[in-house]
């Protein structure tokens, strides 16, 4: 649960990583019903929907199930894919709206979302532009690498990519190369989230670390 300056309570869901190729429909299948049992605003997903060419974007059609918006920013994984940019567009047909460098107001939360395909310095430069200073500024971005630069700019990032390492000893190694790899981190007024991801991209399997959906409450400070 995060405190801050906010006028209401918001419910949230954040989900990273699914890896829809590598994983199958069923898999989407079951976290959409586990999502479905709880009480929520809205969904994020932070990138790495979608790992292979092959996998059929009609199969998203699952998403219309769900009556709340859904906000998505690109994994590094979605432009691996054949034709990305024509399967990314399809998305909005069930329901799901990409932020793309973007923000978007929801009430007194200022949510940006800033794609993959760029490099860190690009990203955050694009956060700059789009901070509100008078909202609580959450930030939607795949990877946790740009948090030292911009953590003064928002109050909540939400990231994936990590896996936490998914297989041990592979944890060290992501460590090695990501200094915030999985969990909650604080600096003064700002939060980090990491998540190690809703499903495993290449082998089927975790050794040491756990798939996992994020609940998240936002509330006003008493």
């Amino acid at each position: 649960m995060v405190q801050t300056f906010i006028n209401h309570n918001y419910k949230f869901i954040f989900i990273s990583d699914v890896h829809l190729g590598s994983n199958s429909t069923s898999h989407l299948k079951k976290i959409l019903k586990k999502i479905q049992t709880t009480h929520y605003d809205f969904i994020l997903i932070g990138g790495d929907l979608i790992d292979s060419s092959s996998y059929k974007i009609n199969n998203f059609s699952l998403f219309n199930e769900i009556n709340k918006p859904i906000y998505f920013v690109t994994g590094n994984h979605e432009y691996y894919i054949s034709e990305y940019e024509v399967k990314l567009e399809q998305l909005s047909k069930f329901g799901i709206t990409i932020l793309n460098n973007e923000k978007n107001f929801i009430e007194d939360i200022n949510l940006i979302g800033i794609g993959d395909k760029q490099s860190s310095e690009d990203q955050a430069s694009k956060l700059f532009e789009l901070v509100d200073k008078s909202k609580f500024n959450l930030l939607l971005v795949h990877k946790p690498s740009i948090w030292n630069k911009v953590k003064k700019n928002v109050d909540l990032m939400l990231s994936g990519h990590t896996h936490n390492g998914q297989i041990f000893p592979f944890n060290f190694l992501v460590r090695l190369q990501f200094k915030y790899k999985y969990g909650m981190y604080k600096n003064e007024n700002s939060y980090l989230y990491v998540s190690s991801g809703s499903g495993c991209w290449g082998p089927r399997m975790r050794l040491g670390t756990s798939n996992e959906i994020i609940n998240i409450e936002l509330m006003p400070c008493q």
